[in-house]
Formats: C-alpha cells, structure tokens, sequence
C-alpha cells in the first residue's frame, strides 16, 4: 500500500490490539495477587506480562521510527509497521491462550463484562490477515 500514512495507521490498530490484551489479562494479574496461588497460574502469568512487555517495547520502538521519519522517506514503514503488528498479535495470542488455560472456564462464565473482552478481541486480531501478513518474512529478508 503506498498511501501516505497508511503502515503508520496499522502501527496504531496494534496499540489498540495491546490496550485490549491488558483488559484481557487483568483477571489473571489479579489472581495472581491471591495468597496460595498455585505456581502454573504465576507462570502463565509471567508469559503473559512478558509478551505483553515485549510489545510495548516495539510500540514504543515504532512510535520512535514514525516520529523520526513521519513521511517515510526511509521507506521502512512497511516493514517497521509489519514487525511491530507480528509481536503484538504474538502478544494478544499468548494472552487470550494463557489467560484462559490458567483461570478456566469461570471468567468466561461467570464475567459477562470479561467474556465480552475475549471475544472482542479474538475477533479484532482477526485483522493481521494471519499467515497471508507474513509478507514481513520477504521485507526483512531483503534487508541486511
């Protein structure tokens, strides 16, 4: 797509992607927080935080790339915008996947409000196009 401001745009759908896998988590987080937690729920957990760490970091790297070169001289928006959506689609799977499989069924059941979150989301992810979004294999290959 060679529309001004189009790879920028798609950056930003990520940012919305991670504020929604945070709404996402904050069960787990909170669970967490409980005396007695058993150990897979805390390393779940720790997945989560970490993928979740991992794409703030790239959002925060993009948003550095953009504010540098905001016309795309560099040409580099594509591959850039790419990269950081592949990490925070990572991120929102590996939220929606432990999250469930450390708290169960229950949230989904008992929270309408959570329930609601999850599917939202799992329906907005939908966006990154899965495997065909993987064009970032031949931009990153073409580069050194």
């Amino acid at each position: 797509m060679t529309r001004a401001g189009f790879w920028h745009g798609a950056i930003g759908v990520s940012a919305c992607w991670l504020g929604a896998a945070r709404s996402v988590a904050h069960p787990l987080y909170e669970r967490a927080g409980v005396d007695g937690v058993d150990p897979h729920t805390l390393a779940h957990l720790g997945a989560v935080d970490a993928a979740l760490a991992a794409a703030e970091a790239m959002l925060t790297a993009a948003a550095a790339d953009v504010d540098a070169d905001p016309m795309n001289r560099t040409g580099t928006a594509e591959v850039i915008a790419r990269r950081t959506r592949a990490v925070v689609k990572t991120a929102v799977e590996e939220t929606l996947s432990r999250t469930a499989r450390a708290l169960g069924p229950g949230p989904l059941c008992q929270d309408a409000g959570h329930a609601q979150r999850v599917a939202e989301l799992a329906i907005y992810v939908r966006q990154s196009h899965a495997e065909r979004d993987l064009r970032l294999g031949r931009l990153a290959g073409a580069r050194p």
